[in-house]
Order: C-alpha cells, then structure tokens, then sequence
C-alpha cells in the first residue's frame, strides 16, 4: 500500500511539474496571516463579553492546536497540488476527495460573494458617517464587486508572481492595522478616556446556546484556514517543510490577534450595538474620534483594510481554481479546467469559470435582504461548507488509509477527534442567527437548503463524470 501512495503522489508531481514554483516562507507565513484573521471575528468574539477571552482559549485548545497539528502531519506525508482534495483522496476515495474540494469550492464562492459588501463596509467607514448609506446601497455594492472581480481574475491569470505580492502587502497591513487597534486601547487610557483596560482578563464563563453558538464560530470560522495554502503545494519551494513552518510561525501571531483585537473591540463598543460586518474600522473610528488630525489616518488605515478583503478574495480565487484543475487531472472534470495559460502556467479557464460563477453569486446574495442579514447567511453557509470539509481532514488521522494513519501518534488522533467533534458543532448552530432577522426558521431554511442541494449538485456531478468516463472506456 505504501508503494501505492508514493506512485499515485509521483502521478501528481508529474502533473505539477509544469507549474512555477512562486511561493516561498515568507510568502506562505504572510498569506496565512491574511487568510486566517478575518476582521469580522473580533466582533462576534466581542458578543460574549468579558468571557470572550475564556472561549478564545477554550477554540485554541479544542480546534486550533489540533488543525495545526493534523494540517503539518499530512502535510508533510503528502505536500501535493491539490492539499486537503489530495489526502481525502488517497485516505479514503476519489468521491471523497470529490466532495471535499466541491466543499472547499463552495466556501470560496460563499466568502467571495461577501467581500463586496466587506469593502464597501470599510469604504464607508474611511469616508466618514456621511458615506454609511453605501453598506446598505445594492448598487453600490454591485458595482464595488464588478470591479473587484474584474481585477482579481486578471491577478490571478498573472500568477503567482504578482499574485503573492497582493498577500504579502496585505499581510503587512493587517499586522499593522491589528497593531494600531491593539495599542488604541492603551492609548485612551493614558489620555483618560477610558477609566480601565484589562485586556487578559479571564472572566467566569456563562455556559449557554448562544455562547456555545459563538465559540463554535470563533474555532471553525476564526481560528480555520492553515489547511489552505496546502493546495498550492505544487508552487511553493520545499513544500514539505515550508508549508508546516508557516503554520508554526504564524500560528501564536494570529492567537494574539484575535484575543488583543477582540478586547480592544470589547473596549470601545462595550458589546453592543458592534458591526460584524466591519468591528474593526468601526473600533478605530470610535477610538479616534476626539483626535481630529490622526482622524484622517485612521480613515486611510481603513481604506487600506480593504485591502485585506481583496487580498483574502485572490487567495480564495487562487485556491478555488487549483481544485477545478486537479480534479481534471484525475479525470473528474472535463480537461478544459486543466489548461494552462502559455506563458504564465496557470489554469486560466478554471480561473474565468471561478470568476463568472462567483460574481453572479455575490450579486444574487444581495436580493431580498439587508445587509447584515445577507452577511450572516452566506458566513453561516460558508461554516457548513468547511466543517463538512474539516470533518474530513480530522477524520484522516483517525481512520485513514493505513500507511496514512499508522504514523499518527495518540496524542494526534485525540487532537483530531477534538477537532471533529468542534467541527460537528459548528455545523449544527449554522441554522442559529447572531444578529437580528426577519424569520429565524427562513433564515434556518436558506442556511440548510444551500447545504443540502450545494452537496447534493456536487454528488450529481461527480456520479455523471465517472458514469461519462467508464462509458467511454467500454
């Protein structure tokens, strides 16, 4: 069986050898930086109070650690083009493999459906409170999204090459916008505004559905993603070691973030009233408002946290369109998604499929709703999708493929049952609301209906390729 895996993995690499090998540590660490710490956690981590940082620790324990754990193991067993698609694949089957990218690629689409409504969130925000009409604007955010797309689909037929320096920026502009949020505090309480500041303060938790809820979104929404950079394996140099480093390095920058950001958050809003859509240039604007001069830098620094949107949605673009291509290597797609643009290697038809398909999704989302409700919805989906996803992964260490899992160490397989169980738990409070809608059981409906017929489309597609393709080899 080993012999087996290593020529199915030199199958891969053969296929992979075409591609540029872009991506190096730094990359790998400042993407992961900008793929993990959303902007929009801290806020709904701030929903919990002063327990928050209880909770934060409690994710880090039972999810973050274990998917870093499960995500450098087999990472270096198997650093192939495709990442999490590939060990699904060859721990279980190809249908497997099938369903979790389908999962991974809906996650894409259902997060880049959003980032319109995100940068125009913290356009709004830059401009002053007379621009807030924008967030709730449909044709501003439609327009706003056009752009984005139109852009990032040209960026990501460029390759790797300019594409990483996209994240690499906005990987710098997030540690220093968290960096300005995080000192903000300390800086009111020096000038009296604020009478105290207590950012590691361990509350008694109040055990409940709703702090349940919220835990679950802060592990499986906050704390996910270092599985990510993996499908890009086959561009990255020493993907074996750089890929597993990147999650050490970045891993205690990101926890700190988090629990720094969302006691900052907590700080200046006192847990209400608090813009999930954008806590954080909401927090600085509040911050900083008796500072008139600074006032306008801190209308540029929100304006240049849009960029981390727009970074966030080329690297899902990236990703997203890899797994059209590899599942075309194995003959699950059509070979179209497979072609490589002549002179920058990538698969540029995968890419524009990408693109059209997530544009016209990003502008259906915003039929019939208002903002913050439309927001909740595809975030709720989008946590459906990769808790299937990561249910999987965890469940590779556990009951894998032999010469996958007889390496795993006891200590790994209870991280990865922690990590499927928190998964499990993410999925079910999907059909729950943090923010006030119109009807919570419609709400309920969209939430498992998107689900439902999203993995039943994928199966579809997947038993017509294989019935396709066996008929033709009769």
């Amino acid at each position: 069986m080993a012999t087996d895996l290593c020529t199915r993995e030199r199958s891969v690499e053969g296929h992979s050898a075409t591609l540029k090998k872009e991506l190096g540590l730094r990359d790998l660490v400042l993407t992961q930086i900008v793929f993990v710490v959303g902007t929009s956690w801290v806020g709904t981590a701030a929903k919990l109070g002063s327990s928050h940082l209880f909770f934060w620790l409690l994710a880090i324990v039972l999810f973050y650690i274990p998917q870093a754990a499960v995500v450098i193991y087999l990472n270096r067993l198997m650093p192939l083009e495709g990442g999490l698609y590939q060990w699904a694949k060859f721990a279980f089957n190809e249908f497997t493999g099938f369903i979790v990218a389908w999962n991974l690629w809906l996650l894409a689409i259902t997060v880049m459906a959003l980032s319109g409504l995100v940068v125009t969130t913290n356009l709004s925000y830059s401009l002053g409170s007379g621009a807030a009409w924008m967030q709730e604007n449909k044709w501003v955010v439609s327009i706003i999204s056009c752009i984005l797309f139109v852009s990032l689909v040209a960026v990501s037929i460029r390759g790797l090459s300019l594409g990483k320096w996209v994240h690499n920026t906005s990987g710098i502009i997030m540690l220093v916008t968290y960096g300005a949020l995080i000192v903000l505090p300390f800086i009111a309480l020096g000038r009296g505004e604020l009478k105290e500041y207590h950012p590691f303060y361990l509350a008694v938790p109040t055990f409940s559905l709703f702090s349940i809820n919220i835990f679950s979104k802060m592990a499986a929404g906050g704390l996910s993603g270092f599985e990510y950079v993996a499908i890009l394996a086959g561009e990255t140099r020493s993907a074996a070691r750089n890929i597993g480093l990147s999650v050490l390095v970045a891993a205690p920058i990101i926890a700190l973030m988090f629990i720094l950001g969302t006691s900052s958050v907590l700080a200046f809003t006192g847990g209400k009233d608090i813009d999930l859509i954008g806590p954080v240039p909401q927090t600085l604007s509040i911050g900083f408002r008796s500072w008139p001069i600074v006032g306008a830098i801190v209308s540029v620094a929100i304006f240049l946290l849009a960029s981390r949107a727009v970074a966030l949605m080329s690297i899902y673009l990236t990703g997203s369109s890899r797994l059209p291509m590899v599942a075309g290597w194995d003959k699950l797609l059509p070979p179209w998604f497979t072609k490589l643009h002549a002179r920058y290697k990538t698969p540029v038809n995968s890419i524009l499929f990408v693109g059209a398909i997530t544009l016209a999704f990003a502008l259906a989302c915003l039929i019939g709703n208002g903002a913050q409700e439309a927001f909740q919805v595809v975030d709720n989906a989008a946590v459906v999708f990769y808790g299937i996803a990561y249910v999987v992964m965890f469940a590779i260490p556990l009951i894998g493929a032999k010469e996958i899992t007889r390496g795993a160490p006891v200590w790994l397989r209870v991280a990865a049952f922690s990590g499927v169980v928190v998964s499990l738990i993410a999925i079910y409070f999907t059909v729950f609301p943090i923010v006030d809608v119109r009807n919570r059981f419609v709400f309920a409906a969209k939430i498992i209906a998107v689900a439902v017929a999203g993995n039943a489309i994928g199966a579809a597609i997947y038993l017509a390729r294989k019935k396709n393709t066996e008929a033709k080899a009769l």
